[in-house]
């Protein structure tokens, strides 16, 4: 045992069973003092009901806003806290603390791992100088139905993508060395578990799924934050097998304690112990409390069950005090892990924090990463602009800030470079038109009449469109995902012109587009790209960069095919089977199944030809892996990326098998004529799955690899593999 693990447990040791309980509670600042707002408890957290002493020996505060207010806070606790435990402080840093990257999905979108990386460690440096030490982050949910509001958080729809992501942002988040980093902060991956299929696209709504689809689609990205050494796990609000997953036993010890052997602190999404209660599985507060704590929840954020019945539920004999104090260790872990004993303000220190926030640095690598996050979904020759073309900018987000999306923790929309901005940095001011035309939901006649004048003395139209922030996020969900209306009038009453017409979108879900991608001759989807948004786009837009993102979330044809997604299963009356009959399969009689653009789909400035698949051998085994090469040249003029992606399908399983599955990606970058090899090697172990007996197994037979730039546009091999 190291003395850093006896000191730990000496300080239990001398804890009263209230302070151990106390140490369960997260709150919010206003309850501490020297709190900036202190005293300032109200809407749901007036309904919180602790004392003075519950506060002074609590373990954590959720939501902070800078160095100085985390060290008088803490500087408080310390002289009020008997034992000298210090708090731990966390935030929602999702994709930024000040210097905001683009959403989650956008990131998904770039490809790029090593830019992923970089965003959260970049993130965890300005969170850390002021004051935080656990961010709320990755959230690995896979997500199949746009209507969700929480898809802008997540990286898309495949759990292999997923998966790397996650792996990636644990890694930027936390480092290799908490207790001596500064820079960094303990991540907390969320929301555990399939919080990403809420039914009808609802949020905090039932979910409901076999264990097989469970651990096959939607565990995998939460395994691999915590096989990258994630500290902490969050519970989701839904069920999960009928129970909520914050009073899952099964979930939460069994699979994630004892089968994951996660050692980490678990804490409750917001009041999500009390809400066992109206999820119908507890009577009452002392019922809630007695669920989470033999779940295996260590700290219950922003509602007090614990403090409220704890101590009687073991005083009682209901609870076994160990079960307190394995919670209390945990968290002293990782308190002891992020070297708060000795350095209880940390990494927080006004005079670096205005020196490393926003900096120039940051604001370069954000609008690094928003260039290969934005995705080309049309372009009939119109892009890139022309530089000496007098240009109408018109729609909602043309001078808008409001371009960082939900979650964006201190990020300010006057920070935010807006488009106009970024277009003024490129072309002569004279040759510039600017008009909002409308705002999201509404116009007015004056709005509308200066869109029209200026449209009709341009050359060339861009309109920049899409979703108010608040339409995303958490309980943004939307039934119907077109754009507003008023945006799709706007559309048409351009069109009219018969000039060259460009959308950029702005959003935070796949859309459906028609009303926009039918009416204009290119589109870019741009999401909510962050605080360099505006320059950004405009590099794309103008050809100082080349489109190379690619989408990790299909966009639905409409709503009506909700869930659509790549990696579905065939049915026994597939549409497109070679002896299908022309009623009687599986079908739309008024709409295509695919989606209007598929996962991996992404056009760029250039173009990309691929060669032949060439596999080593036609045969696999579990000793001798399988090597998969494609030669890609780039056949237009202009230099580019291209995202390579290899997915691979097994004909006969003992289940079900999806029509394809990314088993892996490369990014390539190429000059005009330029060829490269890319080669791929591909494993029996990529090739096992979940069987109906929960075995993680592969089957000997048949399979279909297939190559390409999406998960359409493919070349397909078969091989065999032989046990």
């Amino acid at each position: 045992m190291t003395e850093q693990e006896k000191r730990i447990l000496s300080i239990i040791e001398k804890m009263t069973l209230d302070e151990k309980i106390a140490q369960l509670v997260q709150l919010a600042p206003p309850f501490f003092e020297g709190a900036a707002n202190e005293g300032q408890i109200t809407g749901p957290m007036a309904a919180i009901k602790v004392n003075k002493e519950v506060i002074r020996n609590s373990g954590s505060v959720l939501g902070t806003s800078g160095a100085r207010e985390v060290i008088h806070i803490q500087r408080t606790h310390l002289k009020n806290n008997r034992l000298g435990i210090p708090l731990l402080f966390m935030a929602d840093v999702i994709h930024g603390y000040r210097t905001i990257f683009p959403v989650p999905l956008a990131i998904g979108c770039s490809w790029d791992l090593e830019l992923a990386e970089k965003s959260a460690e970049i993130a965890a440096k300005e969170a850390s100088v002021s004051g935080v030490h656990v961010t709320f982050a990755p959230m690995v949910d896979l997500v199949r139905d746009p209507r969700w509001g929480r898809v802008v958080e997540s990286t898309g729809e495949d759990p292999y993508l997923n998966s790397q992501f996650a792996r990636a942002f644990v890694r930027g988040f936390q480092g290799t060395n908490l207790q001596n980093d500064f820079d960094r902060v303990a991540a907390c991956v969320k929301h555990f578990a399939a919080y990403g299929a809420p039914e009808g696209g609802r949020d905090y709504n039932t979910v409901n799924m076999s264990e097989r689809q469970l651990r096959e689609s939607y565990l995998p990205a939460y395994k691999a934050a915590i096989d990258e050494g994630c500290e902490m796990v969050m519970t989701s609000f839904n069920t999960v097998d009928g129970i909520p997953a914050t009073g899952n036993r099964w979930l939460m010890r069994d699979l994630l304690r004892d089968e994951w052997n996660f050692d980490g602190v678990l804490i409750s999404d917001w009041g999500a112990v009390k809400e066992m209660i109206p999820h119908g599985v507890a009577e009452d507060e002392r019922e809630a409390a007695y669920k989470a704590i033999q779940a295996g929840v260590d700290i219950e954020m922003m509602s007090a069950c614990y403090v409220h019945h704890l101590k009687e539920l073991v005083e009682s004999g209901w609870v076994d005090e160990t079960l307190i104090d394995e919670a209390v260790l945990r968290i002293l872990r990782l308190k002891q892990k992020l070297g708060l004993f000795e350095h209880p303000y940390r990494g927080a220190d006004e005079k670096r924090e205005k020196e490393i926030i926003l900096c120039e640095e940051h604001r370069q690598a954000a609008r690094e990463l928003a260039t290969k996050s934005c995705v080309l979904l049309k372009n009939e020759g119109v892009l890139p602009l022309n530089r000496d073309k007098k240009i109408a900018l018109i729609g909602p987000f043309a001078q808008s800030g409001d371009i960082l999306g939900p979650w964006s923790c201190l990020g300010s929309k006057d920070e935010a470079i807006p488009l106009y901005d970024g277009f003024k940095m490129k072309v002569d001011p004279s040759l510039l038109l600017v008009a909002k035309g409308c705002d999201i939901e509404t116009t007015t006649e004056k709005q509308w009449q200066e869109a029209l004048d200026i449209a009709r003395e341009a050359d060339v139209i861009v309109l920049a469109l899409g979703e108010h922030s608040d339409m995303s996020g958490e309980a943004g969900c939307r039934a119907d995902i077109r754009l507003p209306r008023v945006q799709l009038e706007l559309i048409s009453e351009l069109k009219q012109f018969n000039k060259p017409l460009i959308a950029v979108l702005f959003n935070g879900r796949p859309l459906d587009l028609h009303g926009v991608v039918d009416q204009v001759d290119a589109v870019l989807e741009a999401w909510y790209p962050g605080t360099e948004g505006g320059a950004a786009i405009a590099d794309l837009l103008f050809g100082d960069a080349n489109p190379s993102g690619k989408l990790t979330m299909s966009f639905p044809y409409s709503v009506g095919q909700i869930p659509v997604y790549y990696n579905c299963f065939n049915t026994g009356r597939p549409k497109d089977a070679p002896d299908a009959q022309e009623r009687y399969v599986s079908q739309y009689l008024d709409i295509p199944n695919e989606p209007l653009f598929p996962f991996g789909f992404g056009l760029s400035y250039t173009t990309f030809s691929y060669s032949e698949v060439v596999l080593s051998s036609a045969y696999m085994t579990p000793d001798q892996p399988l090597s998969i090469s494609v030669n890609v040249t780039n056949t237009g003029k202009v230099a580019g990326e291209e995202v390579v992606q290899l997915y691979v399908r097994d004909v006969a399983g003992e289940v079900v098998r999806p029509v394809k599955e990314l088993k892996g990606f490369q990014k390539i970058f190429l000059q005009p004529g330029e060829t490269k090899k890319v080669t791929f090697t591909l494993t029996e172990e990529q090739l096992r799955y979940y069987h109906s007996d929960l075995q993680f197994i592969s089957d000997a037979g048949t399979f279909v690899v297939y190559v390409g730039p999406n998960s359409r546009d493919v070349t397909a091999h078969t091989f065999k593999l032989v046990k």
